[in-house]
């Protein structure tokens, strides 16, 4: 990973709505509380830990921070001034300029708001306008109705299914949804994102 073109990283990204701050040892606590919203950890199809595994789950995004495989990030909620969730970029394939946004939770008082439009936009904004992605991926369990709509809502096309490709964590393997957005698309994303923000 070259650390010169995600050096804004780590500082953070923000609308006047959400912050993106760099993910940091000490937002266990504030993450536990996010888990706890809605009891996340009882979905076998996310990527949520048990609130009492937060720090091992941190301890883990950083050593794939470490390794150039992941910038992971909480979200900040300007609002109510906390912490309302988590999101990453992933996956990076810098031969075709291919990112992908993931590992991406939020408590569940705060679903279907503007936060996660709020933090999409962000994160595809730095992904298309700096490190001039050709494109951006995310995907989801297959059985995570919920995550297909909000990606759909942003604009993304979906690619197709990956099948078998993953475990969940009760250790049934998954099919994963898998979606996308080209550069070619992204002027038309950002406006309809625009113009749900202003909503």
């Amino acid at each position: 990973m070259n650390q010169d073109i995600f050096s804004p990283l780590y500082t953070s990204l923000q609308t006047s709505q959400v912050q993106l701050l760099p993910l940091q040892a000490e937002h266990a606590l504030a993450l536990m509380e996010v888990c706890k919203d809605g009891k996340l950890w009882e979905l076998d199809y996310t990527s949520v830990p048990h609130y009492s595994q937060m720090q091992t789950y941190i301890a883990k995004a950083l050593e794939q921070k470490s390794q150039g495989l992941r910038v992971p990030f909480v979200v900040f909620d300007q609002h109510t001034q906390r912490i309302v969730g988590t999101t990453s970029f992933r996956d990076f394939l810098w031969d075709v300029r291919r990112v992908e946004i993931g590992y991406t939770w939020y408590g569940e008082s705060v679903q279907r708001s503007h936060i996660n439009t709020s933090c999409k936009f962000l994160l595809l904004q730095y992904a298309f306008e700096t490190l001039h992605a050709n494109s951006v991926a995310l995907r989801t369990d297959i059985r995570n109705f919920k995550s297909q709509k909000a990606i759909e809502r942003l604009g993304a096309q979906r690619d197709g299914i990956l099948r078998q490709d993953a475990l969940r964590k009760d250790g049934s393997v998954r099919d994963t949804v898998m979606y996308s957005i080209l550069k070619e698309e992204w002027l038309e994303v950002k406006q309809h994102l625009t113009e749900l923000l202003s909503r």
